[in-house]
């Protein structure tokens, strides 16, 4: 599977700002091979309305809105997998994965899998424990080597800075994405990956390593969806843990 590693050296610093998604500020790379098809065990859609998203026409005329057009958008935060402080001359960047971490990584894509939270785009950090994260559960669960996948340099960085993950994550997300895929996840680090779920929905998340937010939110695109909700409006569906019975 081709992936491709979008450079992104300084991260964004701008304010959170949910009523546009500027493209041209995440420099976009080149479409991966791998593609995710609808056979990829994504489970079926969640359909939300209300009086003043849309209104069913009950005459014979075609409605200028369908029922189909209004989509759940769900969003996997996915802490990376527990790393290895064996070789301490390591750079944190390059520190590999412990020997429960790659255990815990065969669970947590198993348990994903049981949810049918089983996502289409993977936007990742590059650190070496990331990657080897994501590596061990495409290993596991087949679908997870369907999902198109980008390893975004600038996720490492943004999470050690207060403030910027969330708005960095909703640019990245808007960026890469498409209106036909409806499961996203995003794989990075503390402390912004808690940040940012506790920002989105509006809750306080703890993210223990190889833990993720299963969040959700509904629109037409991405970034209707991230308009829409704003933050704190995406509804935290639950945590998806190694060791939690599914």
């Amino acid at each position: 599977m081709n992936v491709v590693v979008a450079s992104l050296v300084e991260p964004l610093q701008v304010p959170y700002n949910y009523n546009s998604c500027k493209k041209s500020q995440i420099k976009k790379s080149p479409k991966c091979v791998m593609v995710a098809s609808s056979s990829s065990g994504v489970g079926s859609l969640v359909i939300e309305t209300n009086q003043d998203q849309q209104q069913i026409s009950t005459s014979t005329q075609t409605p200028t809105t369908t029922l189909s057009s209004v989509a759940a958008r769900r969003l996997i935060l996915l802490r990376h997998a527990k790393s290895s402080w064996e070789n301490r001359s390591i750079r944190d960047h390059d520190r590999p994965l412990s020997r429960s971490g790659q255990l815990d990584a065969i669970k947590v894509s198993q348990n994903l899998l049981k949810l049918g939270w089983i996502p289409q785009l993977i936007l990742s950090s590059d650190a070496l424990r990331t990657r080897e994260t994501l590596k061990i559960m495409q290993e596991q669960v087949q679908a997870f080597l369907e999902a198109e996948v980008h390893f975004i340099s600038s996720f490492y960085s943004v999470a050690a800075m207060d403030g910027q993950t969330a708005e960095h994550l909703r640019q990245a997300i808007c960026n890469y994405s498409r209106d036909e895929i409806s499961t996203v996840m995003c794989m990075g680090h503390n402390r912004g990956w808690e940040e940012a779920a506790s920002v989105l929905s509006g809750a306080t998340v703890e993210l223990k390593t190889c833990n993720g937010a299963l969040l959700e939110a509904t629109g037409k695109s991405w970034e209707e969806a991230f308009s829409l909700a704003g933050p704190g409006g995406w509804k935290l569906q639950g945590l998806v843990k190694p060791d939690t019975a599914v």
